[in-house]
């Protein structure tokens, strides 16, 4: 129970920026679907094009059609020169209102075109224009089966909206997918009651709606209208303008344990100095560092591989050290982005058995795997298989496993566990190589760089001193030893430790309290 009641603690900020968001979304679907419903009655090619367009879009999963705008965005950014931000709102707010656009267009065409003839020769014999027509007659008869249009997409877009979360943009979803990593079962809870009952209020409070217009009951309309439009601005008090906002700093974190635990971290030394935290969890490898250069999260911790093949793309292997300056100028160059140092730990991606099976066939290094590969089902992580390091890997050595399947990383380990998986892609920080006997494959060929954790913050705080002296003592200074003990806090299946609680006890652990 206490757990649930801390989760809960983290949802006014979240449901606001939830609501705002489908809100938005559904009112930029009104405008669009009202007017071409109208045009699609009165024109049957214009229905076919508008409909047709309309479905298609709902076959296209919301979480692809999500990060498709990222690069559609992106390009268009580039193309104008900058301005048009491809991460967070934009982006959410756009797909989101393609999928609300499907049940407020068709049940507007039906409703107009399902209308009775006899009324529509009655409006024209009595001489009404034909906006008078639609104004007068055809919208007050078609507005009960509209509002049901509308009631669906309000539905779908509240739920389709925590997978914003993906591309930057906060949400109840922020939970849900923090919850599903780190097994926390009471954030997952907080986070779906929270949408569903989010999505029950609205459509309830439409229902009263419709009720009102189906029956003509004009109080009852006006009321049920009262009520969503206060209930909304209440919900959107956390967002209102605060003094001091400017000293709030956005903290970015990648969607897995090591990663939640060091956002906290940070968050933790910042609060000391004065500042106010927020936190963008969940991010993607392929987002997040856009997100930082654009100023929709002012620092997180990434890893100089990760960088080094997807930002900078090089598919060179150089020293550890040579590569972090490289890395840290490039940064500077290119984006204002200021590479603080690194955190003194390793995370590589690192080919893992379980240890019983790989001393069974001889296998010590990948060099090993080649022969035995086809006989072995392959797990990994969520990117590995579309990042340039696999490819890396396939081109040094060439694998050819029986089969390969993407997990989320706690999902990875347990397909290991339970024999579904023989090898997995694991990371070299992770507490769970030790607790699992897992046999750590070498890599004789150096097809996988160097991935030291680095602090890096954003443009717009590259030169603010307070918040590099904060966080200076972090550099160096964590072992990868002590960081596998903390990331096992929060991955262990037994007397689970919460993100914030182990950064407590990493920062106890480092003396840094």
């Amino acid at each position: 129970m206490n757990a649930f009641m801390e989760a809960m603690g983290r949802v006014p900020d979240l449901l606001a920026a939830h609501l705002l968001l489908a809100a938005s979304a559904l009112v930029l679907g009104l405008l669009i679907s009202l007017p071409l419903a109208v045009w699609s009655a009165r024109h049957a090619g214009v229905a076919r094009v508008a409909l047709g367009f309309a479905s298609l879009v709902q076959t296209i999963p919301s979480l692809a059609l999500l990060a498709l705008f990222y690069p559609l965005l992106l390009s268009l950014s580039t193309l104008v020169g900058g301005g048009i931000p491809a991460l967070g709102f934009l982006p959410s707010l756009l797909a989101l209102t393609l999928y609300a656009l499907l049940p407020i267009l068709r049940n507007g065409v039906t409703g107009l075109t399902g209308l009775d003839p006899a009324v529509i020769e009655a409006a024209d014999g009595v001489g009404m224009t034909a906006g008078q027509k639609l104004r007068l007659v055809e919208a007050p008869l078609v507005a009960p089966v509209l509002m049901a249009g509308i009631r669906t997409a309000a539905v779908w877009t509240i739920g389709a909206a925590t997978l914003s979360t993906t591309v930057g943009q906060p949400s109840l979803g922020d939970m849900i997918f923090a919850g599903l990593q780190t097994q926390n079962w009471a954030l997952v809870l907080a986070g779906c009651l929270s949408a569903a009952a989010l999505a029950l209020a609205v459509d309830a409070l439409l229902g009263v709606i419709e009720h009102g217009i189906r029956h003509r009951r004009r109080a009852q309309i006006w009321i049920a209208a009262a009520f969503l439009g206060v209930g909304v601005v209440f919900a959107l008090a956390p967002l209102w303008p605060r003094a001091g906002d400017g000293q709030v700093v956005t903290i970015g974190a990648k969607g897995f344990s090591e990663q939640y635990i060091l956002a906290r971290l940070i968050g933790h030394r910042l609060e000391r100095a004065g500042y106010r935290v927020r936190y963008r969890e969940g991010l993607g490898s392929a987002v997040v560092f856009g997100a930082l250069k654009s100023g929709n999260i002012d620092v997180y911790v990434d890893y100089s591989g990760t960088i080094w093949a997807n930002e900078m793309h090089h598919s060179d292997v150089p020293t550890r050290a040579a590569m972090l300056g490289q890395i840290a100028e490039w940064a500077r160059k290119t984006s204002g982005v200021k590479l603080l140092g690194a955190l003194g730990f390793e995370n590589a991606y690192a080919f893992a058995m379980r240890s019983a099976d790989a001393q069974k066939r001889g296998i010590a290094s990948l060099s090993d795997l080649v022969a035995i590969s086809p006989d072995l089902n392959f797990a990994s992580d969520l990117e590995f298989l579309e990042r340039p390091e696999w490819a890396a890997v396939r081109h040094a050595y060439p694998l050819k496993f029986k089969s390969a399947h993407a997990y989320n990383p706690t999902f990875m380990y347990r397909a290991l566990d339970s024999k579904q998986a023989d090898v997995i892609s694991a990371f070299s920080s992770d507490g769970r190589i030790a607790a699992q006997h897992l046999a750590v494959l070498g890599d004789p060929r150096r097809a996988i760089p160097g991935y030291d954790a680095i602090l890096l913050i954003a443009p717009g705080r590259a030169q603010d001193e307070r918040l590099a002296a904060a966080l200076a003592p972090l550099v160096g200074h964590i072992p990868v030893e002590v960081m596998r003990e903390a990331n096992y806090q929060v991955d262990r299946d037994d007397d689970k430790a919460s993100p914030d609680q182990a950064a407590r006890w990493l920062e106890k652990r480092l003396g840094l309290q």
